[in-house]
């Protein structure tokens, strides 16, 4: 043991794990400078001569620049100075710089309320990273922490908020992000963001790109009166139910070989299969609901891994489609009927619960859902959801989540999948 180490007396929090009491005198040691190995190090092996115990520590480097913040109790009376000036002398011959200021205490306890709030932007201004920013303390909400999830195909960062209920910070950022050209989400912190999940997506315009209904009317020649039927329901002259019998009665008459061509037409969202094939390593469970048909849903259940899957069926007799649907109809009810079985048999509570869609019949399905994301969607989705999301890449969803692109690629890579959404 060095002699500083022996001279340094006792202080009240000196058993093993002890938090140090407010009183006790500390020193916020700041290095900044052009990164390279051996900086943190360097620096405590020359605290290491003074006996002083480290209470905290933040580092971060960006574009090759470190700033490196250790925040460590007081050494011996009157060895601060020597502290001083030596670790001055360290960080001069490192090419660095070094700030020292004597404080009491350890940080200030964060406020009551925490969250997780993410920006997605394509780009992300300074601007609107400002009004952001504004906004959370305008809330009531102090940011503590921030750091980049992503920085591409969008960039994605997060800040670990104190002091403001998420439902408040939700509230004020909301209405702002669209206006600002940003997509913002609010997450409570905790633990139950680390648990098992069970993520739920619609699969027209959110899963894959098309609408499914359209891709057969296109083979029937009925492309036109489909979407007059679509247009009228989009009016609120017609509800689900009655739209998709409308449209699924033009159907009649197809051959049921149509739906292997459907099959091979359908068009994945871009990162659909990094989204799915992500939340499987980490343990998640997915499935898919759709007001479209089990002939498409059944199919992408095998070829993305998932654990659910549920959509209307097209009835066929004599190889041909009849132009009726069989079994329950999965509209808007049914959909979050549906999350709430896929929960039950999954093990998994509704809070624990992720859901994505794009479409008024998702609604209930969001509202019922622990985190309830619109992706691409009309303005009363956008509206409801707890989140909303407008770039066309549904891999973002994992920064909702905490999940950085550079944890992705890393998974990838391992298993030599190549890196493009």
């Amino acid at each position: 043991m060095d002699d500083a180490s022996q001279s340094r007396p006792p202080r009240p929090g000196d058993e093993p794990g002890a938090v140090p009491p407010a009183d006790v005198p500390t020193l916020l040691v700041k290095i900044f400078g052009k990164d390279r190995p051996g900086i943190t190090a360097g620096l405590f092996d020359t605290l290491a001569a003074y006996g002083v115990d480290v209470v905290d520590i933040e580092q971060v480097v960006t574009r090759g620049r470190i700033v490196l913040c250790a925040l460590v109790t007081a050494p011996a009376r009157g060895a601060e100075g020597d502290l001083r000036a030596t670790v001055h002398g360290w960080a001069e011959s490192m090419r660095l710089q070094a700030e020292i200021i004597s404080g009491i205490g350890d940080n200030r306890p964060r406020g009551e309320g925490r969250s997780h709030v993410t920006v997605l932007g394509q780009p992300l201004t300074a601007e609107s990273t400002a009004a952001i920013a504004a906004l959370i303390t305008g809330a009531g909400g102090n940011i503590d922490r921030i750091f980049r999830l992503a920085k591409y195909p969008v960039t994605a960062v997060e800040f670990a908020v104190s002091g403001a209920e998420p439902a408040v910070l939700r509230s004020a950022l909301a209405p702002q992000a669209a206006a600002r050209g940003v997509d913002v989400a609010v997450v409570p912190a905790g633990l139950q963001r680390r648990a098992q999940r069970l993520v739920v997506m619609d699969v027209d315009s959110t899963v894959i790109q098309d609408e499914v209904i359209e891709l057969f009317a296109a083979h029937a020649g009925c492309e036109a009166e489909v979407a007059g039927v679509t247009a009228a329901a989009m009016r609120g002259e017609l509800d689900f139910e009655q739209s998709l019998h409308a449209r699924v009665a033009l159907l009649a008459g197809l051959d049921a070989s149509v739906v292997d061509k459907v099959r091979t037409e359908v068009r994945l969202t871009p990162g659909a299969r990094t989204l799915i094939r992500t939340l499987k390593r980490l343990g998640y469970q997915v499935g898919v609901v759709s007001g479209g048909f089990t002939q498409v849903t059944d199919d992408l259940k095998e070829r993305l891994g998932l654990d659910f899957a549920a959509a209307n069926t097209l009835e066929v007799v004599d190889g041909r489609l009849t132009g009726r649907v069989t079994g329950p109809i999965v509209d808007r009810a049914g959909k979050a009927r549906l999350l709430r079985e896929f929960a039950a048999q999954a093990g998994v509570p509704l809070s624990q619960t992720v859901a994505v869609g794009d479409g008024a019949n998702d609604l209930d399905m969001l509202n019922a859902a622990g985190l309830g994301v619109a992706f691409n969607a009309k303005p009363l989705v956008r509206q409801a959801a707890d989140t909303a999301v407008n770039v066309p890449f549904l891999d973002t969803v994992l920064y909702l989540l905490g999940i950085t692109r550079e944890e992705v690629e890393a998974a990838d890579a391992l298993d030599g999948v190549p890196t493009t959404p």
